[in-house]
């Protein structure tokens, strides 16, 4: 397994972390700046990673029959 593929494992939950987080932080502080968090909770529940698509290289290699 290389760094990339690591890396995509590790994305996933982070991105869902951290926009639960900002969520929390808006409600409890009452600045609507940090609902922006919903934003990377629906890229992590939906398993899309905008820099990974930007750089190609997060993608797991797709394995030839």
């Amino acid at each position: 397994m290389n760094f990339f593929e690591k890396m995509r494992m590790v994305c996933r939950p982070f991105r869902i972390v951290l926009g639960l987080v900002l969520i929390a932080v808006g409600f409890f502080t009452g600045n609507a700046w940090f609902y922006l968090g919903v934003l990377p909770l629906i890229a992590g529940l939906a398993n899309f990673c905008p820099a990974c698509i930007i750089s190609k290289k997060c993608d797991l290699e797709k394995k030839e029959d």
